[in-house]
């Protein structure tokens, strides 16, 4: 296939998902000998702007999963904004090391009903959002030693291939998508008003910089009054793993029970990354 331009495109909160395809972008940009464009919709702003590609360009789609599937006030983005023209893709999911459920054959999808050809995919896991000890320090050596076995099966199908396939790579995954993850209490009842949730800030220790409020991807945080969180919070934890004065944390007791439910259950295991071609 002749690829004139490798992108990267992706949605990375606390900068999991942009290290994972920004290494993909590199290697393949440079070893296709073509030029790599980045794009990155964290911001509002940014995802008002449509994308249109062609079978000349390369597109690695990278999300993280939230509640096992791509993030619902994400998803309209991927799915209305962006748009091929029988364009080779490259999903990839990153994953807090509990599961990513039907996160990456929901991208998959997506991307296949609006014009792409998934050529290869990836779940990848990184540090979880909510915590620093679910996947804490992924994604690590081994789990970007699959990323370069995935770069190098991109590479040879492109290089074998002359046209792009009529069916997208084979995911795992359930089709129809299930609901997204219920974080549920000891009784399996639904967590009360978790979706509520939403960062507090330690009047002692912040000093008012202003870079929660610029990072947020809903534009929830008040640069005025950065302690004002007056839009929707999608839990990305941008402001909380960003702060560096450690200003911004969560108090609200769902959201720390199931935090800490998820920490109990799954710390202690390391979950795989995979990679598929």
């Amino acid at each position: 296939m002749n690829i004139k331009t490798v992108w990267t495109v992706y949605f990375s909160g606390t900068g999991t998902t942009k290290k994972v395809v920004s290494t993909m972008g590199t290697a393949l940009s440079e070893q296709l000998g073509v030029p790599l464009k980045e794009y990155c919709f964290n911001l509002p702003k940014a995802r008002e702007q449509a994308l249109s590609f062609t079978s000349e360009d390369l597109v690695i789609v990278g999300t993280p999963v939230y509640a096992g599937r791509v993030p619902n006030l994400l998803l309209p983005y991927i799915r209305d904004m962006l748009s091929g023209n029988q364009t080779p893709a490259i999903p990839v999911v990153l994953y807090g090391n509990r599961n990513y459920d039907d996160g990456l054959i929901e991208l998959r999808n997506v991307l296949a009903e609006h014009g792409f050809c998934p050529i290869g995919a990836a779940a990848i896991v990184g540090e979880h959002s909510f915590s620093r000890i679910l996947g804490a320090g992924r994604p690590d050596q081994e789990d970007m030693a699959e990323v370069q076995k995935l770069i190098d099966g991109v590479l040879s199908k492109l290089n074998t291939m002359e046209t792009v396939p009529g069916e997208p790579v084979s995911v795992t995954g359930c089709d129809p998508i299930r609901p997204y993850y219920t974080p549920r209490d000891r009784h399996g009842e639904p967590i009360k008003d978790f979706l509520k949730a939403k960062p507090v800030t330690n009047p002692d220790t912040c000093v008012s910089c202003g870079l929660c409020a610029k990072l947020c991807p809903m534009g929830s945080i008040d640069p005025q009054n950065v302690s004002d969180v007056i839009g929707k919070c999608i839990k990305c934890c941008a402001c909380v793993k960003n702060c560096p004065k450690g200003a911004k944390y969560f108090d609200h007791e769902g959201y720390l029970y199931h935090q800490h439910e998820l920490e109990e259950q799954y710390s202690s295991r390391r979950a795989p990354s995979e990679i598929f071609l």
